[in-house]
């Protein structure tokens, strides 16, 4: 972590200096108009807001119905793509203290001589080895919600959400590039009932509103999709019980009543239990039954037998039936229209894709909706890009959940087969397990393969780094920082601060000095004309404000010099010109983590990768592919106006 560049400031290093002339803003001050106005204190929305929150130029405002944040209930899962996220947002170290981390999965099924009973059939490694350095983790959706609120109240902006506002319509004037929707918000009173409206004009409206948005059905969106007719109960709980699994996750399979799927929380002694409950009619919905924690409870125990729950303390509970639905478009622009027109309403979340929540993605997924988005509204905001930018979220994210909610939707029928159905395939091992463990890249969060397009390039020059795949998610590695020799994972530099990176990998024999590779590149990048970094960032700026330049060298740190190095890779930064000591990192040859075999990238001549903003490979490129690095950013950012 990097502070003090500007000058001292003691305290806190996570909470940023205010932006220059901000005064500390109230809650619930409503401004007449804002770039971008969001709909929904959910993942989705906190995960945008805190993104936004970090742009002192781009005004944000957020509105939930709600008198204030969540307190408990709701999702629980945080796989190991979210967590690398939360990495950059720099709070995965609370989460990974907080938390109770998922290690093992248990499996059980009834017992071939009493059918009656349940009985443990396997065990299998949750997170596979090297799939990365984060854990699976169960933490409650309220505590995520509070980090992001920490990020954005101490971000520059020092943004707060503004409670018991919801959007009810919105008008878009197409004509118009000043702020052209209108939306019309209604206060909420403590009892829930309609209050007073006004309106907010807006660049951008981001909703975020949940399965029944404002927000997406003002644009004409509708959820399609089907529903299992199958009632499911949910239940955070104090308990004590003889089932000798509850500090590992269980999937449970019944001979005759149903399934149970345990996850335990954090702290050491809550639990969650998803539990099969009735099969609903057709035309019928889960409120029509009036199930109540009780039915969840006696369930759970019918299904556990001979094992028992004796429930102390119901902490929240709730019933739902599956669905998997998917939204027809993901931003408010006619597909006949993408050519001659640019989006200003986007959905995210619940408000566009719904599925089960057994398989924990709901929260991960929305939130990997809006870091996809945050950092191109910011692109276009500030004048880095142009706005047709924004259309690549509908198309990379739209494709996503469609993969999400097909295999959501296989496995959610695996978890309710009868036990009888699960050898159909002639396999020793259950079919839920197998399942399960096929589907470890899909929980984890790690299966999004965005494909070629302005963003993301061909993947001509894969073989230079085989373990790098292009529109995958960068897979971080450890590395020694050679100015210092700390040990760290090399993904770990990365910041949700909307920057890209180029992390480039020397060849068997360059060790940093004039003539080799990763020099003529910085002198390249540093004076050339055609140089991204010369071409789009600002005066103003540090060198590495748009784009930052990391080196990694074969070497042990004892053999290279660090006073050696460019100096475009020892930047002078801030008001006072400090030295960035931070950008030159080796292989660490005494814990023997080698990143170069790690990740197939090639001995030989080392190359290049581009990583976008939101953690995802952009391009491999060989060290001296100029042209090709020129072009790419070209494609992306529009020349700053003081070229």
């Amino acid at each position: 972590m990097q502070y003090h560049v500007d000058g001292f400031r003691p305290g806190d290093p996570d909470i940023k200096a205010p932006a220059p002339g901000l005064d500390q803003p109230q809650a619930d001050a409503i401004p007449k108009a804002v770039d971008v106005l969001i709909a929904g204190c959910g993942p989705a929305g906190l995960c945008l807001a805190a993104q936004l929150a970090r742009f002192p130029d781009v005004t944000t405002m957020i509105v939930d119905p709600k008198p204030g944040p969540m307190e408990k209930g709701q999702a629980d899962g945080v796989n190991v793509r979210s967590m690398e996220m939360f990495q950059a947002f720099g709070f995965a170290e609370t989460v990974k203290r907080e938390a109770y981390w998922v290690n093992q999965t248990t499996f059980w099924k009834p017992d071939p001589t009493n059918t009656d009973h349940i009985t443990r059939v396997g065990i299998a490694q949750d997170v596979a080895d090297d799939q990365s350095e984060m854990p699976h983790t169960i933490v409650n959706q309220a505590r995520v919600h509070q980090l992001f609120l920490d990020v954005m109240k101490n971000s520059p902006t020092r943004l707060e959400p503004c409670y018991g506002l919801r959007v009810i319509d919105l008008q878009i004037n197409t004509g118009s590039d000043d702020h052209p929707v209108t939306a019309t918000l209604e206060r909420v009173t403590e009892v829930g009932s309609a209050g007073d409206t006004l309106t907010v004009r807006a660049n951008y409206v981001v909703g975020c509103d949940g399965a029944r948005s404002t927000v997406r059905r003002a644009i004409g969106g509708k959820l399609h999709g089907d529903a299992a007719h199958q009632a499911w109960g949910v239940m955070d709980i104090l308990a004590n019980s003889d089932f000798p699994d509850l500090r590992r996750k269980c999937l449970i399979q019944s001979a005759r009543e149903g399934n149970v799927l345990i996850i335990p929380r954090e702290g050491g002694y809550m639990f969650r239990m998803y539990v099969e409950l009735d099969k609903l009619n057709p035309d019928e919905r889960v409120s029509n039954r009036n199930l109540t924690s009780d039915h969840i409870i006696d369930a759970a125990n019918r299904i556990m037998r001979p094992y028992s729950i004796d429930v102390k303390e119901v902490v929240w509970w709730s019933i739902y039936e599956i669905g998997h639905r998917l939204t027809d478009k993901f931003d408010d622009v006619p597909e006949d229209e993408t050519a001659i027109r640019n989006p200003r309403v986007f959905t995210a979340g619940d408000a566009c894709h719904t599925h089960s929540p057994k398989a924990g993605q709901g929260m991960n997924v929305s939130m990997g909706d809006t870091f996809n988005l945050g950092w191109k509204l910011a692109h276009v905001l500030t004048g880095r890009s142009d706005p047709k930018l924004l259309h690549s979220y509908s198309a990379e994210r739209r494709e996503e959940a469609r993969r999400l909610v097909e295999t959501d939707h296989k496995w959610a029928r695996i978890m309710s087969a009868p036990p009888g159905q699960s050898e159909l395939d002639g396999s020793d091992m259950p079919r839920f397990q197998k399942q399960f463990i096929e589907n470890l890249e899909f929980t984890g969060g790690l299966a999004v393969h965005y494909g070629p397009s302005d963003i993301t390039a061909e993947p001509t020059y894969q073989h230079l780094a085989t373990g790098q795949i292009v529109g995958k998610r960068f897979h971080s590695a450890p590395v020694l920082r050679l100015s210092d020799a700390k040990p760290l994972q090399l993904g770990h530099v990365a910041e949700a601060d909307g920057r890209w990176r180029i992390y480039a990998f020397a060849g068997q024999n360059d060790v940093g000095i004039e003539g080799g590779a990763i020099h003529q590149l910085c002198a390249w990048l540093e004076s050339d004309l055609a140089s991204p970094i010369r071409r789009f960032t600002r005066q103003h700026e540090d060198i590495d404000a748009l784009i930052d330049l990391r080196a990694i060298f074969q070497q042990d740190f004892k053999t290279l010099s660090y006073e050696e190095m460019p100096l475009f890779l020892r930047p002078a930064k801030g008001r006072y010109g400090l030295r960035d000591f931070e950008k030159v990192f080796c292989i660490d040859h005494k814990l023997g983590a080698d990143i170069y075999k790690m990740r197939g990238i090639d001995r030989a001549d080392g190359c290049m990768i581009i990583v976008r903003p939101d953690q995802y490979v952009a391009h491999v490129l060989p060290l001296n592919e100029f042209d090709a690095l020129s072009k790419f950013f070209d494609s992306i950012f529009v020349p700053s106006i003081e070229e």
